[in-house]
């Protein structure tokens, strides 16, 4: 029992991790903190869970791989949506971390209800306004006194295309009625079937490893080595190292800042993106999955360090570990002859009050090593 427990609490660590990395990038090199992580970690389930419904259309054989193709579509979705969430935002608060985290867990609460709305009509108004607005803000632009007319011209855009895709939306809807205003998703779970071969188990003594498990923290793995190499071997991983150190002089030697944090953010989201679908092969998804999550990684970022890679791995491992033994009462059966243990940890045994647990366990922690167990050194700790 202890041993399954220490698998699963593995696995449960590796979710965690996936989910930190973006957050360590995002949060650790950037300084951000995005309180819509977590529902871009639920974009990139229900981006699974279309995957899966498209695949299975096409037969059993391609069902069987779609989870490699959900993959890369989940990372792609969620960085499209992460640079949007950069440039339309995030971009205007930096340097203002109190407004930042305002202004992204409104975010958060209006991708909730997005996903809890969404349907043909929705779909239909919000290409209509992107067209309108920044297809005519693209063609103004090109003007040569296109600086003093900005102003003007956002109060007129802005107005004018909203009042044309609602328009369009209500008249749609009274057209075709049901057909385009029944809602994709709603406010309940959908479940993600994993394909044959993740849901067996490697056999191991008298228990069994779940493929599923197995395969996210091979997924984790390869997923470390991919943001290692990119931030230490690419250009682009260069460029943002830099960034991160002097924005001031990686500018003066001709390096795109602008461009330089929108990747960081597309790289952060897309990593959540991966990480959702991790978690769509769990359980089931629902609007509210994200913020399961959230508080989590973020514990994860904090505790490792911010802005160590290595320090979120550690945090992320015995994080997910101890929740896990703690809640699935692992440590009764090891402390059951010492009663006093025994009841300590039989009251603990919930997933909730093993949250708690470990909650109190890493404010102590804190107040003894509040810059992590990897705190940053040098002229990082200065800037």
């Amino acid at each position: 029992m202890l041993l399954d427990a220490i698998f699963s609490g593995i696995s449960i660590g590796s979710v965690l991790l996936v989910a930190a990395l973006g957050l360590a990038i995002v949060f650790g090199l950037m300084g951000v903190i995005n309180m819509a992580h977590g529902e871009l970690m639920m974009l990139g389930a229900y981006t699974t869970f279309l995957v899966q419904n498209l695949f299975k259309s096409w037969g059993e054989g391609a069902f069987e791989v779609y989870i490699f193709p959900a993959l890369i579509v989940a990372f792609i979705v969620t960085a499209i949506a992460g640079v949007i969430l950069e440039r339309g935002v995030v971009r205007f608060l930096y340097g203002r971390p109190l407004e930042t985290l305002l202004a992204t867990w409104g975010v958060s609460l209006i991708l909730q209800q997005f996903v809890r709305s969404v349907n043909w009509v929705l779909v239909a108004s919000l290409g209509l306004f992107c067209l309108l607005f920044f297809g005519a803000w693209a063609v103004l632009g090109k003007r040569a006194n296109w600086v003093a007319l900005k102003a003007k011209a956002l109060t007129i855009l802005l107005p004018v295309s909203a009042g044309i895709s609602i328009a369009t939306g209500v008249l749609m809807a009274q057209s075709f009625k049901l057909a385009v205003t029944k809602p994709w998703f709603g406010a309940q779970n959908v479940d993600v079937t994993a394909p044959k071969w993740l849901r067996g188990g490697i056999p191991l003594g008298d228990f069994q490893l779940p493929s599923t498990r197995i395969f996210i923290i091979v997924l984790t793995i390869a997923c470390l080595l991919g943001v290692y190499w990119f931030l230490n071997k690419s250009l682009w991983g260069l460029r943002i190292r830099a960034v991160t150190q002097n924005r001031s002089m990686s500018a003066c030697l001709g390096i795109p800042t602008n461009t330089v944090d929108s990747l960081t953010f597309a790289l952060g989201s897309g990593l959540a993106g991966v990480a959702g679908c991790a978690i769509a092969l769990l359980g089931s998804v629902g609007p509210n999955t994200g913020q399961n999550y959230i508080v989590d990684t973020f514990m994860v970022v904090v505790v490792g360090g911010v802005g160590k890679l290595v320090g979120s791995i550690v945090a992320a491992l015995a994080i997910g570990t101890a929740s896990f033994l703690i809640g699935s009462g692992a440590f009764i059966e090891l402390f059951n002859q010492v009663p006093p243990l025994k009841e300590f940890f039989t009251f603990f045994a919930t997933a909730s009050m093993a949250k708690v647990m470990v909650f109190a366990a890493i404010v102590v922690f804190l107040q003894v090593r509040p810059g992590g167990l990897f705190p940053q050194k040098g002229r990082t700790v200065e800037s």
